[in-house]
This record gives structure tokens, C-alpha cells and sequence, in this order.
């Protein structure tokens, strides 16, 4: 079916205008109206900078304070489709409440409104192509400027000029098109008027992918004569239940959080229509009060139209308020969350690519996740339960007790839980380079792929360890045993201190300890050659034990290595105030690579260092 839906709709196209060549020029102006809607979120989101993001981050502390963003956000980018999918993605990436999120859909029904006053009050009765050339003119100067957000800007005031030049076109085409045919010889009246102009606004929506492409093609047909105003009022209400179907596509990628508000926007609008279908006579009845009381015409059916528009979505959110938290009880319901599957990836989806800053941090959850399981697999690598060590006051203690060799298959951990999260932080990783993000965040972006890498070095290190740590710690032997314990102490240590990072407040995160710990590790390791020489002397060490602890050794401290920069990089940030002080008192590179130097044991070569 879909592969004749365009072949289909073009042929209509071609088809119409061979009929009436009038039908050129309304149909170019509701395509140059939808090419300035896009060129406006273009712009939005070059200018922007992250903006609306932040903002929106902030703008779901309360219920009321989400409508009025979804208001202000919606009427200053006219478009509730955009304020929709940006609400998504913040949803998917888990850093907004589905409560807040539903705050801001009512909010948007609200602020498309404007379009319509917009419309109607200035654009029906201006001339306002000549404001759009202008525009235009000078939006051409700034798109080619190098400066991003002059081009934000550029991209911004073109899409204002060709939402104008559009409304222009739509209005020239139905005064020219009511010479030739009249269109209002197909209105209908009464109940079934109703039921089929709901209809055709809600097709009409959906197919210009905008309610307010459909609302200005209302508006502009009312304007001239083309329909009549009863069949307007159905066509506006179909228009508001088909704007929903951006949000349904916005959703096929998310998660389901995502689809949870998509289907609140849908139960929202539609309840918001049958309302407005079953109390059509009072709401008449209302608009020609208020627009009696405002001073619009009574033939004003264009400015009558944006203030039914007002009402019977203002009426919605009145209605669904009461029942909000009965509307999230259903969504739960309807849509339960599935169960969590560590092998997957969780906060990257489709629906988060849009945005810059949807990008960065649900990337830092998903490799945060990733740390949660390899962490599990590394602890439990080494004999030791996780859990255990995370409670444990005394952390040599608990290592000396462990000697009961866990059931785990770390080659199948690895794979399961392990690579194919690091292979989808890979991908998402790629994919968000050929976005327009800014540079910071690209290198952010960067940063944390490394940091995915350095968890993944380490857990496979660990691989490495886990034949001689069941051969040398599940039965006492001695020296060995001593020496595979302080290992897996340190390592259990290490961990312990970056559960403890990942807890604490942003603000309160240090990296002084991180650069401690990493010339503790080397001094250990360049002391370490010296101690076993001096077992083997004694006699309390095999020259095939020591041969075989060197080895693991050097493992270790690799492993130990990887996990120290993966905290650094995942929990540190660097662009707070407190960052910048401690690294003028951390250790430098200089006397970094004096801790390094020495007869430290380097990793042997791993065969399969590239990809995991």
C-alpha cells in the first residue's frame, strides 16, 4: 500500500492542476508554508544551541510551570510538532517526568492557537508578502555567514519569510480558484457535515504532517468565500486530532516512555474533539459572545474561527487537568514498562538523535549502565559477589573468605552484557557525528565512546585473570595465594571508590583521588617485579607461579588503569569551576611519567585489542 501512496498523490497533484491552474497556487503556497516551518526548526536549532533543551529540562519542575513552556515554546516556534518531538526525546533519554512531559503537550495545544490569531488577525488583512521578501533577502546573507548562530538566525527569519510568502499564496489561490469552481456547493450541514469535514481536517493533517498548515489552509479558504463557516469548525477540530500523528511517528523510535505520551496526546485531543463535536451549538454560541464582547465582526468568520480554536482547546486542557493523574495511572497501565534487559541498550533510541543534548547525556547513561554491568562481571571475575564487596568494611577480609569459586561463564557474560552494549554506544557514537552538534559536544560524545572502551579493556583483562585466580585463590597455596589476593583486593577497592564518585553529587566529585590512585598503581606495579624476585629467593615461590603472577599482573594493573580513566571520563566534569582548581593541583603529565617509569609490567599485547 505505501508504495502507491506517492505515486498516488502526486498524480492527484498533477491531476488538480491540469483541472484548475489556480489549484497551482494554493498548493505551492501550502508547500512553501511547510518549507518555512522546516527551515524555522532548522534555525531553532543552529541559534538555539541547546537552548530549548535546557530550558525544558528546568520548565518540568511543576504541572503548571510544563503548560506554560508548552504555551511560550509553541507559539514562539510555531510549531507544536517540534516542542512535541523534543518533549519525546527527553522523555526517551529518561531526563524528563512522563508527568511533565504530558504538561507540556497541554501546554502546546494551547500555543498552537496562535498560529491561528496570527493568521487570521494579521495575515488575512496585510499584505504581507511584501514583509516576506525582505526577509528573505536578508535571511540569505546570514545562512552563508560562518558564525553559527548568525546562521541559526538566518535560517530562523528565512522560515519566517516563506511561512508569510505562503499565507500569501494560499490567499491568492482561493480568491482566484472561487472564480472558476465554488467549493461550497460541497459543504454539508448538520451532523454529517460534522463527522465528514472532522474527517478531511484530520486527513489534511495528516498527510501536511502540521496543524498549521492545515489551520491557515482553513482560514484562507473561509477568508475567501471557499467554505462555510460551520464546515471550518469541523475541519479545525479534525486538524487538532491529526496533529497527533507526529507525535505517533516521533514515538516508533522511542522508548516506552515515548509512546506513553504519544498516546496521551492522542487520548487528549481526542477527547478534546468529541467534546467540542457533542457541544458544537453551545461553543457557537460562546465564540459569537466573546466575539461580540472583543469588538470582531460578526462576518469575521476568519477571526470567529481562531477564537473557537481558543476556546474548545483551552475547554480541553480545563477538562483533562482534574484527571491528570488518572491519565498517567491509565498510560502505566496501558503501556506497562517492560523488563529491564542489561544485555540492551536503554536510553538509546531513535528518539534522542534529534537533539544536541539528548545526545550527550543519555550516552552518559547508556555507558553508565555498561560500567553497572562490568562491574558485576569484573568483581565476579575475581570470586568476589559484588553486592559483598559494596557492603564490606574490611575489603582484604572479605577477599581472604572468598574462596568458593562463583558459577560463571565470563566469556558468555562478556558477550551478552558487555559487547553488544559497547557495540551500540559504537553505532549511536557514529551515528551522532553526522549531526550538527557543536564541538564541545561532539567531543564530549568522543569521550565517553573512550571511556565505553576503557570498561570494556578492562572487563577483558579480567578474562584474562580468571584462569589462575580459580587455580591459585579457590585453595590456599601460600605466597601465590597472598599475592593473587592483594590483586583482587585492589581491584575491589578501585571499585568500591568509583561506586562511591557515581553517588555522590556532580558538585562534590573530586579528581584528586583518581590522579592518587593512579600513581599508587604504578608505584605498585614497578615494586612489584622486586617483590617477587625476593619470594623466589626465599623459596616461597615457584619460578612457573611467579612467571604466571607477572603475567597476571601486568593484566591487573591494566585493568586497574582502564577503570581509573573510565571514572574520570564518565563522572568528572571538567567545565565546572571546581574541575579547573583541581587540576591545577593534580598531578601533571611530568610527574606522571616519573610515577610511570621504572620496571613497571606493561600488558602483554592483546591479539584482539581492535574490536571487542
Amino acid at each position: 500500500m505505501k508504495r502507491y501512496y506517492l505515486p498516488a498523490a502526486i498524480s492527484a497533484l498533477l491531476l488538480a492542476f491540469w483541472f484548475s491552474p489556480d489549484a497551482q497556487e494554493i498548493a505551492a503556497g501550502v508547500a512553501i508554508f511547510l518549507f518555512g516551518m522546516l527551515m524555522l526548526e532548522d534555525g531553532f536549532k543552529l541559534f538555539g544551541g541547546g537552548t530549548l533543551e535546557r530550558v525544558l529540562q528546568r520548565a518540568t519542575a511543576s504541572t503548571p510551570r510544563a503548560i506554560a513552556f508548552g504555551i511560550a515554546s509553541t507559539t514562539l516556534l510555531q510549531s507544536s510538532s517540534l516542542v512535541s518531538i523534543v518533549t519525546i526525546s527527553f522523555l526517551s533519554a529518561g531526563l524528563i517526568s512522563l508527568i511533565g512531559g504530558v504538561g507540556i503537550i497541554f501546554g502546546a495545544n494551547i500555543g498552537t492557537t496562535t498560529g491561528a490569531w496570527l493568521v487570521a488577525g494579521l495575515g488575512l488583512k496585510v499584505n504581507i508578502a511584501a514583509y516576506a521578501m525582505p526577509m528573505i533577502a536578508v535571511s540569505v546573507i546570514l545562512v552563508f555567514q560562518k558564525s553559527k548562530p548568525l546562521r541559526g538566525l538566518g535560517y530562523a527569519l528565512a522560515g519566517l519569510g516563506f511561512l508569510f510568502l505562503g499565507i500569501h499564496y494560499m490567499k491568492e489561490g482561493f480568491d482566484a480558484f472561487k472564480d472558476q469552481i465554488d467549493l461550497t456547493r460541497f459543504a454539508l450541514s448538520g451532523l454529517l457535515g460534522l463527522v465528514v469535514y472532522t474527517l478531511i481536517g484530520t486527513a489534511a493533517t495528516v498527510v501536511m504532517q502540521s496543524s498549521h498548515a492545515t489551520m491557515v489552509l482553513i482560514l484562507t479558504a473561509l477568508a475567501a468565500g471557499q467554505i462555510s463557516y460551520e464546515n471550518a469548525l469541523a475541519l479545525a477540530i479534525g486538524a487538532n486530532i491529526g496533529t497527533t500523528i507526529t507525535a505517533v511517528i516521533g514515538a516508533l523510535g522511542a522508548n516506552f516512555q515515548g509512546r506513553r505520551l504519544a498516546l496521551a496526546h492522542l487520548v487528549f485531543n481526542m477527547v478534546t474533539a468529541i467534546v467540542a463535536l457533542l457541544f458544537i451549538a453551545p461553543l457557537r454560541e460562546a465564540v459569537d459572545w466573546i466575539s461580540a464582547l472583543a469588538g470582531i465582526a460578526p462576518a469575521d468568520f476568519a477571526l470567529k474561527l481562531a477564537v473557537f480554536h481558543t476556546i474548545f482547546n483551552l475547554l480541553g486542557v480545563g477538562l483533562m487537568l482534574p484527571f491528570l493523574t488518572r491519565l498517567i495511572s491509565f498510560l502505566e497501565t496501558r503501556i506497562p514498562e517492560p523488563q529491564p534487559d542489561i544485555s540492551r541498550p536503554r536510553y538509546l533510541n531513535e528518539a534522542v538523535d534529534e537533539f544536541p543534548q539528548t545526545l550527550e547525556l543519555a550516552l552518559r547513561k547508556e555507558v553508565a549502565h555498561l560500567y553497572d554491568n562490568a562491574a558485576e562481571l569484573i568483581l565476579h571475575g575475581l570470586n568476589l559477589h559484588r553486592d559483598q564487596v559494596f557492603a564490606a568494611r574490611d575489603v582484604a577480609a572479605l577477599v581472604r573468605q572468598s574462596r568458593r569459586p562463583l558459577d560463571l561463564d565470563l566469556n558468555e557474560g562478556y558477550e551478552n552484557r558487555v559487547k553488544t552494549l559497547y557495540s551500540g554506544i559504537v553505532e549511536f557514537s557514529a551515528r551522532a557525528g553526522n549531526k550538527q552538534v557543536s564541538p564541545d559536544i561532539a567531543e564530549r560524545i568522543y569521550v565517553l565512546r573512550d571511556v565505553a572502551s576503557n570498561i570494556v579493556q578492562a572487563v577483558k583483562s579480567i578474562k584474562h585473570l580468571r584462569k589462575n585466580i580459580l587455580r591459585y585463590t579457590v585453595r590456599p597455596q601460600g605466597a601465590t595465594t597472598r599475592l593473587y589476593d592483594e590483586l583482587r583486593t585492589e581491584i575491589a577497592r578501585i571499585a568500591i571508590e568509583i561506586r562511591k564518585l557515581g553517588l555522590a553529587d556532580p558538585e562534590d566529585r573530586s579528581a584528586l583521588w583518581l590522579d592518587q590512585e593512579r600513581a599508587r598503581i604504578e608505584e605498585d606495579a614497578r615494586s612489584t617485579a622486586r617483590r617477587v624476585d625476593a619470594l623466589i629467593r626465599k623459596g616461597d615461590l615457584t619460578p612457573a607461579a611467579a612467571t604466571s603472577f607477572m603475567n597476571d599482573s601486568a593484566y591487573a594493573y591494566g585493568a586497574m588503569r582502564d577503570l581509573i580513566k573510565a571514572a574520570r571520563g564518565l563522572y568528572i566534569e571538567r567545565d565546572s569551576a571546581l574541575a579547573e582548581v583541581e587540576r591545577l593541583l593534580s598531578l601533571d603529565e611530568e610527574e606522571l611519567k616519573e610515577a610511570m617509569t621504572g620496571a613497571a609490567p606493561q600488558a602483554p599485547a592483546r591479539s584482539d585489542a581492535g574490536t571487542p
